[in-house]
């Protein structure tokens, strides 16, 4: 797409069409008669339809939530009875399906916004199985409805999981499709150049958002060669945007924070795109904040944006320490054949220890022994000095590609974190979490700001967001940015969806050295 300027050579660009079209300037000093008075025909508003790639999705939800119904239906009469015919379950099943696309619906999970991208949409389908569950149990116990327990108990989770799991799979068709450039909302984006690159730099890592830059407006004619070098399409300043949406066709404005655009211009550009029917982004001034911790609260017509402080303690954490030490031990148990196969296989192709030791830090700045399969020669740590200056790690992670310490078994090891097993028992002391962020040397630690000390706020984790995002491809400033955001925001969703995507970034290997 080609650069519109509204200084080109051209003729008129973005600015000089805008103030063309707002008509006739009137002095403050000469005030208008009613009679001499300008009338000016407001222009109907566009009330613009979903996209047809949002239709289709919507069909697509739909459509899984039906299949997701009927196995879950088909699943629990199976399991309850085997075979034969029993028209009292039979009429549940039929009911079940048809009644929970209606739940579903009534909770917003088909809205076109929530699709695609984020957490709200799977948020939203869990809160609908709640709903369900809820109203089946009441109306049963109301009508005094003879439904089995093993039926419900059955087929309420698989429900759950099966809708859950559909829609991931819709998700990752969304994803594939806009990495080819398809089903992507056209975007005027408004703000000053630092915080434009920025958004198009990670928009072009994160594609699955599906935010495509068709144009830009800038508060100044001379933010500009960086954007222009990076072939970004500047169009003008603050109050070329309406312009810009009717010429570039967009169906949304993104408004990044600045000191330029306060609530009055705000106002204002919602009143000049609204003819357009194109739906309008604002960027709160903070950063790494996610949905659950924002909330409005009007104040005397004004719109406060309500940020509820991180919690590190209390009810929350202590469910998140029960789920961790629970989940631990039952690994521990299951996988404890493969870890008997590892022990045998490290120990029997190299000198030394089964188990490394290594003293790491964890939650408040306190010190533990985290274990690992030992992955590496017996004496990788007083070989450590010598490779120093061949670091392949950030600046103050120390990693390389092709760590001649590295064993055979434990490059195997490595690639697929089978290596970190081990910590499930760190897991079990209390001492790390499955979910966290990661556990660092205390030679890191001397080396932390006030401000990456804040990772020190919870325990540590065996996964995280660094290990579903690069692991040890990332620069510093990625791996904090990315631990701060866990600690801000953590949940228990998270911590599962988090955990869902480990499996899929350890098969790939991406970042694992």
């Amino acid at each position: 797409m080609a650069v519109l300027d509204g200084h080109g050579p051209e003729g008129a660009g973005l600015d000089d069409q805008a103030d063309a079209a707002a008509g006739p300037v009137v002095s403050a000093a000469m005030p208008a008669t009613p009679a001499a008075a300008p009338v000016r025909d407001t222009p109907p508003t566009v009330v613009r339809d979903h996209s047809p790639w949002q239709r289709q999705y919507v069909r697509a939800c739909v459509a899984a939530d039906v299949v997701a119904a009927c196995m879950a239906a088909a699943v629990a009469y199976l399991g309850r009875f085997e075979a034969g015919w029993h028209p009292a379950y039979v009429w549940t099943s039929l009911l079940l399906v048809a009644v929970w696309p209606a739940v579903v619906a009534a909770n917003r999970a088909y809205e076109p916004r929530f699709l695609g991208s984020g957490s709200e949409e799977f948020r939203r389908v869990g809160r609908a199985a709640i709903v369900l569950t809820a109203v089946v149990t009441f109306t049963a116990y109301l009508i005094d409805v003879r439904v089995g327990r093993h039926y419900l108990l059955i087929a309420l989770p698989t429900l759950a999981l099966a809708t859950f799991a559909g829609r991931y799979l819709l998700r990752r068709w969304v994803a594939h499709q806009r990495e080819q450039g398809r089903f992507v909302h056209r975007t005027v984006l408004v703000g000053h150049e630092d915080g434009v690159l920025d958004l198009v730099e990670r928009l072009g890592e994160e594609r699955y958002h599906g935010l495509r830059i068709v144009a830009v407006c800038l508060p100044t004619r001379g933010q500009r060669p960086a954007l222009i070098e990076a072939g970004i399409p500047v169009v003008g300043g603050f109050e070329s945007v309406a312009a810009a949406v009717r010429l570039s066709d967009a169906d949304t404005v993104a408004v990044l924070a600045n000191a330029d655009f306060g609530s009055e211009q705000l106002r204002q550009l919602a009143w000049d795109i609204e003819p357009s029917g194109a739906e309008l982004l604002v960027a709160p001034s903070l950063v790494e904040v996610a949905g659950p911790r924002l909330s409005i609260r009007p104040v005397s017509g004004l719109p406060l944006l309500h940020v509820e402080q991180p919690r590190f303690s209390g009810g929350r954490r202590l469910v998140k320490a029960t789920v961790d030490r629970t989940v631990a031990a039952l690994a521990l148990l299951v996988l404890s054949p493969l870890l008997a196969l590892i022990a045998v296989a490290v120990r029997a192709t190299s000198r030394g220890p089964v188990i490394f030791r290594q003293q790491r830090i964890g939650r408040d700045g306190e010190p533990f022994t985290m274990l690992k399969f030992r992955s590496m020669v017996d004496d990788a740590e007083g070989r450590r000095g010598e490779l120093l200056s061949l670091s392949d790690g950030n600046e103050v992670m120390f990693k390389m590609h092709t760590d001649p310490r590295v064993t055979p078994v434990g490059r195997v090891l490595r690639r697929y974190s089978l290596d970190e097993l081990p910590q499930l028992i760190n897991v079990l002391l209390g001492q790390m979490s499955l979910v966290g962020p990661r556990p660092p040397l205390p030679s890191e630690v001397t080396q932390y700001t006030r401000q990456v000390a804040r990772r020190l706020k919870v325990p540590p984790g065996i996964t995280g967001l660094w290990q579903i995002s690069g692991r040890s491809d990332l620069s510093w400033d990625e791996a904090v940015r990315l631990d701060l955001r866990y600690v801000d925001n953590w949940s228990l969703a998270l911590d599962l969806l988090i955990l869902w995507k480990t499996a899929r970034a350890v098969l790939e290997g991406h970042g694992a050295y």
